[in-house]
């Protein structure tokens, strides 16, 4: 039916033909003043204009012509879209890791909304081209935590910059640019922050860290143009300095990345400095537990990656700690959820160690970590003998470059035994409750004992037990005369700082007294059965 606001009469209204008296309108008119005329007229104008596009609003809506589900996105695009120089965002499909997260069968559960209909990747690719949004980019953010002052942990307060809003990050000029119009921030007279992105702020090793330079700028106009969108948070970060000594993989890149990205549930993508091919194959299995999406090298990446937020840097505590803090650890993590974080990333099966007592024959298993180099065990086999007839089911091996195949040795013991070193970091793959066993060596080692392995092995709630060697246990006995310092004022190696302790403590080798080592083995044996 048509709307009666498109229909007029046959006839103008008024009196007959006949009936006409003179120009009483002409006349009124001629008595209003031009300029109340004039407003008269534009509001008339205004008034005809607001019906008709109401009108005109009606009519579309309900015509079958015009079909609002149009409007609607029916595929969710992935991550991350590529944008060719001449034309707005299209998408580039990211290739998914292999234990993505299951999707739940809608048919199988009643309560689940349907999915979006199964379309093709040509119509998935042709749709978000034609459809996406640019998406609306926050206002520009950047906060620093620059403090590296930490009771005495030097390397534990890195820099980190966290940034929100238009983030282009060009790997080839070493550069993340923040559009700013107030320009706003921690920035220098050149609107720019140097960041050299490492988990350890130690001044030997910084300067082999790639710098990393954040430019304010006023407009996307001066920035460089996108090349690839991405619609999940990025971290920059490098696996410079220590790196391949298991020790420093996790306190300086594995931890610290798990307390930045664990709360993203894998929504992060990576951007690695000081790349190394042989580091990130070795981690994958972690790596991809924390990021969806494969790792971007940053060195050689010539790409322009857009983001809306990240950091650039990476929050760390102490060496195998992980404490409560307001802002470097809002999500109130700890060692134990790293521990689990590592038992699901290489599928470890055991949380527990076994249940010891009378009422099982069960022996409990104990790994003892040989070492080859230096601060070996010398009576190795003396000590394993021992073990054994305590009631120990012993296993001695090396740890190697397979960190899943030993993580699963670790997993499976009841107890961890090892002098003093980087194979004890191991101990974070033991389950919950085990018992830890450090030899420390001659030379004043308590500080380090205690806060490399020792507090480490309580935060993950493991039982812990240290033997310190004597004069008469270590092979210095062998280099220096008793009178000497090494025997005399141990601290004085420790006043030449790490040189001096590398020279002399960390290269000696250690042979326990039998006797005297004998209740430290029944004291783990007894941790076990409490």
């Amino acid at each position: 039916m048509a709307s009666t606001a498109y229909s007029r009469p046959s006839k103008p209204p008024g009196p007959a033909a006949g009936d006409r008296k003179g120009p009483r309108l002409a006349k009124e008119l001629g008595r209003i003043e031009p300029k109340k005329l004039g407003i008269g007229l534009v509001a008339g104008c205004c008034l005809a204009l607001l019906t008709y596009l109401s009108f005109a609003r009606l009519f579309a809506i309900y015509s079958p012509v015009f079909d609002s589900s149009s409007l609607v996105l029916k595929n969710t695009p992935p991550a991350t879209t590529t944008v060719p120089a001449t034309e707005t965002l299209p998408v580039q499909q990211e290739t998914q890791v292999e234990d993505q997260k299951d999707i739940p069968d809608p048919e199988a559960d009643p309560n689940m909304p349907n999915l979006p209909e199964v379309t093709t990747e040509k119509d998935q690719q042709e749709e978000a081209t034609t459809t996406k949004p640019a998406g609306a980019i926050s206002e520009a953010k950047i906060t620093c935590d620059e403090n590296g002052v930490d009771e005495g942990f030097p390397y534990a307060r890195p820099p980190v910059c966290e940034l929100a809003g238009d983030i282009r990050i060009s790997p080839k000029e070493k550069a993340m640019y923040l559009v700013n119009p107030s320009g706003a921030g921690p920035f220098d007279s050149n609107g720019e922050k140097k960041i050299r992105p490492f988990a350890r702020k130690d001044d030997f090793l910084l300067p082999g860290v790639v710098e990393v330079t954040i430019k304010s700028v006023s407009s996307a106009a001066v920035a460089p143009q996108c090349t690839r969108r991405h619609d999940v948070p990025v971290v920059v970060f490098s696996v410079a300095g220590y790196t391949d000594n298991f020790f420093h993989d996790n306190t300086d890149v594995l931890i610290p990345l798990f307390l930045t990205t664990a709360h993203l549930k894998g929504e992060v993508q990576f951007l690695i400095t000081n790349f190394k091919p042989w580091w990130v194959h070795k981690f994958t299995p972690l790596l991809k537990k924390l990021s969806n999406y494969d790792v971007i090298n940053f060195d050689e990446d010539e790409e322009v990656h857009c983001f809306r937020s990240g950091h650039l840097g990476m929050y760390r505590d102490r060496d195998l700690i992980i404490s409560p803090h307001p802002t470097r650890n809002p999500h109130n993590y700890s060692m134990v959820d790293y521990n689990r974080f590592l038992r699901r990333a290489f599928n470890l099966p055991r949380d527990a160690p076994a249940v010891l007592g009378e009422e099982t024959s069960a022996k409990p298993k104990m790994l003892i970590i040989e070492r080859k180099g230096t601060r070996k065990l010398l009576n190795l086999r003396e000590v394993s003998a021992l073990c054994e007839a305590l009631g120990f089911a012993v296993t001695v091996a090396e740890a190697g470059a397979d960190v899943r195949g030993f993580a699963e040795r670790v997993n499976a013991a009841d107890v961890l035994l090892a002098v003093h070193g980087a194979g004890l970091t191991n101990q974070i793959f033991l389950p919950t409750g085990a018992v830890l066993v450090q030899i420390v060596p001659w030379g004043k080692m308590d500080w380090m004992a205690t806060n490399f392995y020792g507090q480490p092995a309580r935060d993950m709630r493991l039982r812990y037990v240290e033997y310190y060697v004597s004069e008469e246990e270590t092979t210095l006995k062998d280099k220096y005369p008793r009178d000497h310092y090494v025997f005399k004022d141990p601290m004085r190696i420790h006043a030449q700082g790490w040189p001096g302790i590398a020279e002399i403590i960390m290269k000696q080798d250690v042979m326990v007294n039998m006797t005297r080592f004998k209740p430290f083995l029944l004291k783990a044996l007894d941790e076990l059965q409490e």
